[in-house]
């Protein structure tokens, strides 16, 4: 089957924050949207089947999670990652970050240190602030070219601030790096040498350019699966996000109990039987759609790369591995990070993601979500060009 990625659809007037939440977040009215991660792509065909034949039995109950469902996971995660879990281990939510502020509450308390690494997803510094913890940053270091950690700074401001979770992005959101199992190997063991647990947000691990790999943490390192907490989703790889589903795996009895118990005072109880259904349904038949998209996104990031080259060559991609956001370093054009963003959103009329939300060391970048058709894409460069070549 071939499926067209080309194609345009008009996704105003279907209460998209990504186009009909503009002027609300104070940005000019018909901005050309590239900024939050959700593509402009249907979801796959098996997915639309599945859930058109739920709407059409026309009762939206309860839903819980069937033996089937578990399997389609485990085949999906086995296949992919060599990662096998006992279905005891899987727990719901409505999404990756409503995961990390259970684990927040679950395993730490006000006042307790939580790592990060910027320039990281911004939500990871969100949830720490608001929950009351002591954020800690180990910042990821930049050469110009790509970006690698300091482990000797990591460690020691895991020692210096008792860290108790560190919150781990994998592929890493904005930066697009892969993480090598090496590097994974060497997180692990500095959190397991000062008795941190990890909390592991895995939900771009589908979108891996080749030649590079995702490793899941406890396929890695089996003799600490019991310190991490593993957050997946078909949210991202299927264009699911409204859906609000969540698959977790915690390994660990007592942290999963404690987990839960959290999950129970928030009132969260059963999943989205819309998301059930959808994820049961990308995880069967989904595979062949996926490996289109990643061929087609793979083409997209090489046009962003040609285009600049070409036409604006003091903005530069960072080399993409993983994950559909592309990471421009901006920085040669010599404007503040206000100037840049203003300039962005009302010379050339596009709204992209600002790098220092991400962290301060990313000012001067800017992401870019190139899940979206080549004309899309094109217009939104065009635009670029204009302003600032």
């Amino acid at each position: 089957m071939t499926y067209n990625f080309d194609q345009v659809i008009d996704r105003y007037g279907t209460d998209s924050v990504k186009f009909d939440g503009a002027v609300q977040r104070g940005k000019p009215a018909g901005i050309l949207p590239l900024w939050i991660a959700d593509m402009d792509f249907p979801a796959p065909p098996c997915v639309l089947e599945a859930l058109s034949d739920r709407v059409r039995h026309g009762i939206f109950g309860y839903a819980e999670p069937s033996v089937s469902y578990y399997e389609v996971l485990d085949s999906w995660f086995n296949r992919r990652f060599e990662y096998a879990f006992d279905p005891s281990w899987l727990v719901l939510t409505p999404g990756v970050v409503y995961a990390i502020c259970t684990a927040l509450h679950a395993y730490t308390n006000p006042g307790d240190g939580v790592l990060i690494q910027e320039p990281v997803y911004h939500p990871f510094r969100q949830t720490v602030e608001k929950n009351g913890r002591k954020l800690v940053v180990n910042e990821l270091l930049f050469d110009g070219t790509s970006y690698t950690i300091d482990f000797a700074d990591f460690e020691r401001q895991i020692a210096d601030n008792d860290v108790k979770l560190f919150l781990l992005c994998s592929p890493h959101n904005p930066i697009g790096r892969v993480w090598r199992a090496e590097e994974l190997r060497e997180l692990v063991r500095i959190c397991a040498k000062h008795d941190c647990l990890i909390l592991a947000d895995e939900v771009h691990c589908d979108f891996v350019f080749s030649p590079h790999r995702h490793h899941m943490l406890p396929v890695l390192m089996p003799d600490e699966m019991d310190r991490m907490i593993l957050c997946t989703a078909p949210s991202k790889t299927f264009n699911l996000a409204g859906l609000q589903i969540s698959n977790v795996f915690i390994s660990n009895d007592s942290l999963r109990l404690a987990f839960k118990q959290v999950l129970s005072k928030s009132g969260f109880s059963n999943a989205n039987g819309l998301g059930l259904v959808a994820c049961e349904a990308a995880y069967t038949g989904g595979a062949p759609w996926l490996e289109a998209l990643i061929a087609y996104l793979w083409g997209n990031m090489q046009h962003i790369k040609h285009f600049l080259q070409v036409h604006l060559p003091e903005v530069q991609l960072v080399a993409p591995e993983g994950t559909y956001l592309a990471w421009l370093d901006a920085r040669d054009l010599g404007l503040d990070p206000a100037e840049l963003d203003h300039r962005l959103l009302y010379e050339a009329g596009v709204w992209l993601s600002p790098g220092h939300s991400f962290g301060q060391s990313g000012a001067g970048f800017l992401r870019v979500n190139t899940a979206c058709p080549r004309a899309t894409l094109d217009d939104c460069l065009n635009r670029i060009k204009q302003v600032f070549a």
